[in-house]
């Protein structure tokens, strides 16, 4: 049978107990750790020889000649440390290598910063004997710290997500397991080596063993920062929107101006359009439309100095906009059996057949409002009906561009006339035309049945764009 893995990485920190973690995979026959393989100021070790015939400039030029040399080692099972500031470059090609085995090593944040801290002061990374130990004290920085405890969160999320969406596992070590005989011949086993040891290597010594209050200098001011930190993340806005990717041939290009427009459903999408096509004087189909990424790339290195630009809409605007346009008619544009199942399941009280003489302000409201009730559920993950990119928040759709094209500048619907003219001017044109104003919602217009409940139900839906992008009540 073939081996597990042909190679390991160790995804720590400074301070997590890597180095000991190291020392005690290599007392392993047929292991091979090579420390900080990829550390942007050293290779392997400060001082170190080169890795398996690799040396610091080669791997600075091609890093991927490294990790090759790694996964190719047949002598033993070749492994490396990796840090979330070590060279980015290899990262994806090792998540996505399933036959690279993934050790996740974690401590308690405080304390590996602690130890960081005494680290800095006294100038010394390992111990080897208890003689040569240099006793100091950190003194906690609230901003800092938070600081590090940020990029050591966005990692292991980073870790996680990667993890999830390639299939893999990893076996985690928590710092206190380093102490484990059992955990290590575990650890072992899992990269699908044989022996096991029977004590750990000691040649590495615990260097500040005092309890934490000993160690911080200005504990007090420690505890009360931490008291502060919102640990379990109550504050953040639920998100249980799906993914959206960059919808590129959604994108509109003007014909001969370097602008691209980036639409967000739902928006003020005909008056931009007619404005694009006003400024170069032609019309709107001489604009370019339904590009491919290829397409996207060709167009921007024919337009140096180009501009793109995303318009963003008040949430209630946008809800009425895409109950107007999709929900309430049946003719075309309109969302026909998703409308009867919206009827039907969630007992919508939209007319039939579409709005009619009957159809009277009143019964608009009420429609509208049973609207913005299913459009809380549906954003929240709650309905069996897809989140439509006619409805769904301008946050997460923006998130999708940026996948490949992040907007240079996102316009306020109320602002499109001195923004506009704004960005023709970026790109050399100074006769920009008038923006034409935008079409009335029909039936009814959103001012005729706008109240505070509207307002209410409106910001309960898209808690998230009202929080991420400053919304305030409209009007």
């Amino acid at each position: 049978m073939p081996p597990k893995f042909q190679s390991f990485v160790v995804f720590a920190e400074m301070r997590t107990g890597s180095n000991f973690l190291e020392a005690n995979l290599n007392a392993f026959e047929g292991i091979n750790c090579h420390g900080e393989a990829f550390n942007p100021h050293f290779i392997g070790y400060p001082n170190n020889d080169p890795i398996l015939g690799v040396d610091l400039k080669t791997r600075d030029a091609d890093p991927k000649v490294l990790l090759s040399a790694i996964r190719n080692n047949t002598a033993r099972l070749s492994g490396f440390r990796y840090f979330h500031d070590h060279d980015p470059r290899v990262f994806d090609d090792i998540m996505a290598d399933e036959t690279c085995a993934k050790v996740v090593l974690t401590r308690n944040p405080v304390e590996s910063y602690v130890s960081w801290k005494i680290a800095q002061e006294t100038g010394q990374w390992k111990l080897t004997d208890v003689k040569a130990h240099k006793a100091g004290q950190a003194q906690f920085d609230a901003k800092e710290f938070s600081a590090h405890l940020e990029a050591l969160q966005a990692f292991q999320i980073t870790l996680l997500n990667r993890l999830q969406t390639t299939g893999q596992t990893a076996f985690y070590v928590a710092y206190e397991d380093l102490q484990s005989v059992d955990v290590m011949n575990g650890l072992a086993k899992y990269l699908g080596v044989d022996p096991q040891m029977e004590a750990l290597d000691k040649s590495l010594k615990k260097q500040n063993p005092s309890p934490i209050s000993a160690k911080v200098r200005n504990y007090d001011d420690m505890l009360k920062a931490l008291s502060q930190l919102d640990r379990f993340d109550l504050t953040r806005t639920p998100n249980f929107e799906p993914r959206r990717g960059p919808v590129v041939p959604s994108y509109v290009a003007a014909a001969d101006s370097a602008l691209l427009y980036l639409p967000l459903r739902s928006g003020p999408q005909a008056s931009v359009l007619r404005w694009m096509a006003d400024l170069d004087g032609v019309t709107r189909s001489d604009l370019q439309t339904k590009m491919t990424q290829k397409d996207l790339r060709q167009w921007k290195r024919k337009h140096p100095g180009h501009r793109s630009f995303a318009v963003l809409r008040h949430p209630v605007q946008r809800a009425h906009d895409a109950f107007c346009r999709h929900i309430l008619p049946v003719d075309k544009g309109s969302y026909v059996q998703l409308r009867k199942t919206m009827m039907r399941r969630y007992k919508m009280p939209l007319p039939e057949n579409g709005p009619n003489e009957r159809y009277d302000l009143a019964a608009h409201r009420t429609a509208f409002v049973a609207f913005l009730r299913f459009l809380k559920g549906n954003l929240s993950g709650q309905t069996a009906i897809r989140v439509d990119p006619a409805w769904c928040t301008q946050t997460q759709a923006i998130m999708g561009f940026a996948e490949l094209c992040l907007p240079d500048r996102l316009i306020r619907e109320d602002d499109l006339a001195a923004e506009l003219s704004d960005l023709a001017r970026a790109v050399g044109r100074t006769d920009a035309p008038p923006v034409p104003q935008a079409v009335p919602d029909q039936p009814f217009a959103l001012e005729q049945i706008y109240d505070a409940e509207i307002e209410k139900l409106t910001a309960d839906a898209y808690q998230r764009d009202y929080v991420m992008l400053g919304f305030s009540a409209w009007k």
